[in-house]
């Protein structure tokens, strides 16, 4: 038996000791409630359970191939999701349990350790290579194979996708265009690539399975013995009871394979192309094979936030190395490997130029101090840098030992996000918005490569004649008459420019005496009129 707190949706056993220590009041379960991420989280849920309903809704009513591999997509990746949130609920759920019950107000226990700083993930040209059979790629001239393709991608519970990609043996890699970007990740990050596909086969594809596999059991069988298979193949087949039974297709729409699948880690992370090992789940026998070359090739970059953010600033003054007297009074901005030191505080802000700049690396010392115990006199720390065999070193002065605590603190962070983020520290890699996603490329006829080819045709010019001013005539009364009823007169006309006399006189012995009216009428019979339009000259 399970009581459930509807508030905080916190399940509690009966009979358990944290129920007894709710009823002794030493716990409430206002303690339990959730906490603003929690709240987020579960609207995400919330909203990726309606995106799913609606795309089974979707799925049933599609009647064409693109609307339902675009679907059966989104379903797949609304499932993903829904799996994805409801463990990392679960799992926070758990450690707020524990922490809060492990725990007592008069516990004093070690203090917290430090915590690396967050940092944004972005994976972009990625390539997968195919490797065609020659058999496939040369020798076959029957009708394309077609793949739909896209990519899964996860790190901690956040899922994307790519956009779908059709692949024939045209093809020889698979490219996404897309940029995939993760706002939220840690140097422990765990990148998650899985490639799914499915199969798209027309109708005329599935119509010429049994002909093909036919033609391979007559070739693989022998001349007279696979004339027999062959001729009895084709007979079951045209009286309508085929022995071959061929898979129907499934009736809630395509369905995607997992092909292949890795796992990218912060050892993968460069500012330029890679080629990382996959691991291939599918074998020939699976419908929704593809001939993968074993590897991806993409970009992974990272940019941790003490790159691009400041992380300590405050009123400085500076004595540079060599110079034990002049003390300079600046405004310290302390971002990525650098701490910039400006004019005035508004410097920073419009972009200006610092006056000079103390480089902070991974071998760089930095040692606290005062500078004098007498009141009044401030606080100071050294930073100092090698540059060959020399040694140069600035000293720095703050206004209050709360000031030097807290820019220790922050030299201090930067050294241990250093540590953690590794060579993305070196510089600041370059990581380029994503574009928005293209609507989904609708998927052509599929045919032999002769109706794929583009045919230009010659267009003749057409030779401008003036066109005269037209009247009614009667209708004619010979019905062999022809296409063309007056080739010499129309050529004299066309020689001389006066032929319109004769065209009338040619037409009047023709035709029988009607009221003139507008277009062409037929009647019944062979004396049925026609009315023309003639030139009126």
């Amino acid at each position: 038996m399970f009581s459930r707190n509807h508030r905080s949706r916190v399940t509690v056993a009966r009979g358990s000791a944290l129920e007894m220590e709710f009823k002794r009041g030493r716990f409430r379960l206002s303690l339990f409630s959730d906490p603003p991420e929690d709240t987020e989280l579960q609207r995400k849920l919330d909203h990726e359970i309606r995106m799913r309903e609606g795309a089974c809704k979707l799925l049933a009513a599609c009647s064409q191939r693109e609307q339902a591999l675009e679907a059966t997509k989104s379903l797949l990746v609304c499932n993903s999701r829904i799996l994805s949130y409801m463990g990392e609920l679960q799992r926070r759920k758990e450690a707020q349990v524990l922490g809060k019950t492990g725990r007592r107000p008069s516990d004093s226990g070690p203090p917290a350790e430090r915590s690396p700083c967050r940092g944004r993930v972005c994976i972009s040209d990625l390539r997968i290579p195919l490797m065609w059979k020659d058999t496939e790629y040369f020798k076959n001239k029957g009708d394309l194979h077609r793949w739909a393709v896209f990519l899964l991608l996860q790190l901690g519970e956040h899922i994307q996708d790519t956009e779908m990609i059709l692949v024939d043996r045209t093809l020889t890699d698979i490219s996404f265009q897309s940029n995939v970007l993760f706002t939220e990740a840690g140097p422990d990050f765990e990148l998650r690539l899985e490639l799914y596909g499915a199969s798209v086969e027309e109708e005329g594809a599935l119509a010429g399975a049994p002909k093909r596999l036919a033609t391979k059991l007559s070739s693989s069988l022998g001349r007279s013995s696979g004339r027999r298979v062959r001729a009895s193949l084709e007979s079951a087949g045209g009286s309508g009871s085929s022995p071959i039974l061929l898979p129907t297709p499934a009736v809630g729409g395509p369905r995607y394979h997992l092909l292949a699948h890795t796992t990218l880690t912060l050892a993968a992370v460069q500012d330029g192309f890679r080629t990382h090992d996959l691991t291939l789940t599918s074998h020939e026998e699976n419908p929704a094979w593809l001939p993968l070359y074993g590897s991806v090739c993409c970009r992974l970059v990272a940019q941790p936030l003490c790159m691009t953010q400041p992380t300590a600033s405050g009123t400085l003054r500076v004595q540079q190395a060599g110079e034990l007297q002049d003390w300079a009074r600046v405004h310290g901005v302390l971002k990525g490997t650098n701490l910039f030191c400006y004019r005035q505080p508004e410097d920073a802000d419009t972009g200006e130029e610092p006056l000079f700049t103390i480089a902070i690396n991974k071998e760089t010392r930095v040692r606290a101090g005062e500078l004098d115990h007498a009141a009044g006199r401030p606080f100071t720390l050294s930073i100092s840098n090698r540059y060959g065999e020399d040694e140069v070193t600035h000293t720095l002065q703050t206004e209050s030992r709360g000031a030097l605590h807290s820019w220790m603190e922050a030299l201090w962070q930067l050294f241990f996000d250093m540590s953690q983020w590794k060579q993305c520290c070196d510089e600041i890699m370059k990581i380029e918005t994503p574009a928005p996603r293209k609507p989904p490329q609708v998927l052509a006829k599929q045919g032999s490569l002769y109706h794929e080819m583009a045919i230009p045709t010659v267009q003749r010019p057409l030779q401008q004649r003036p066109v005269p001013h037209l009247a009614p005539v009667t209708s004619v009364r010979e019905k062999g008459a022809g296409n063309r009823i007056w080739p010499e007169e129309e050529k004299t006309h066309e020689q001389s420019g006066s032929g319109c006399g004769a065209v009338s006189r040619r037409l009047a012995s023709l035709a029988s005496p009607s009221s003139a009216g507008l277009g062409v009428g037929w009647g019944g019979g062979a004396e049925a009129p026609l009315k023309l339009w003639l030139p009126r000259c």
